[in-house]
């Protein structure tokens, strides 16, 4: 039952993925997708998604598909033993569906999901592999140094370059993203002071 309920995301991550121009042009999907398994770890994000009410854009089958996933993800605790606080631990979530701790592996890309409720700062943040945010749902706004800021609606994406630190907010709404790495997979993400 699990394998058919990521086979699935999987499906609906390619077909959005190989429909997007920019997604493609900063990342083919890959080619060399394998499973591998998964240790279901909760957070209380998953809560709040699952609860979620504040979605006014129509539901797609990308963002079901992840929220279907959800009760059997390895859900992150990225920022775990820093100085983040509890507010932030408490509220933002992330899970993986290639790459470390998700269900399929690729030399390629990563690529994960990524949640926020509304009235959610994202503190800046860098690391080497590039990146780039495609809005499933929602909206927020994206923060990049050296570039003006930038609100995101559903189908809009962000690019990041490798170390180039980045911030997200949301205001009302909540948000969900598709988040794709080409590159430095190895490396974690760090708080930028």
């Amino acid at each position: 039952m699990a394998r058919e309920v990521w086979d699935r995301l999987l499906v609906e991550a390619k077909a959005m993925h190989e429909a997007d121009q920019a997604l493609t042009e900063f990342c083919p999907f890959p080619d060399d997708v394998t499973p591998q398994e998964v240790s279901y770890f909760h957070i209380p994000p998953h809560d709040l998604l699952i609860e979620e009410t504040g979605f006014e854009d129509p539901e797609t089958p990308i963002r079901r598909a992840f929220i279907d996933a959800g009760p059997l993800a390895k859900w992150r605790e990225t920022y775990k033993g820093t100085d983040i606080g509890d507010d932030f631990m408490n509220r933002f979530g992330c899970y993986c569906l290639i790459g470390e701790g998700g269900p399929f592996h690729s030399d390629q890309m990563a690529a994960w999901v990524v949640y926020m409720p509304p009235h959610l700062h994202y503190p800046w943040h860098h690391h080497p592999g590039e990146e780039m945010y495609r809005v499933i749902g929602g909206e927020g706004r994206f923060m990049r140094k050296g570039k003006p800021d930038e609100w995101l609606k559903t189908g809009d994406a962000c690019e990041h370059a490798s170390n180039q630190p980045h911030a997200l907010d949301t205001e009302d709404s909540p948000i969900m993203a598709y988040v794709v790495w080409r590159n430095g997979f190895e490396t974690p993400p760090v708080l930028t002071h």
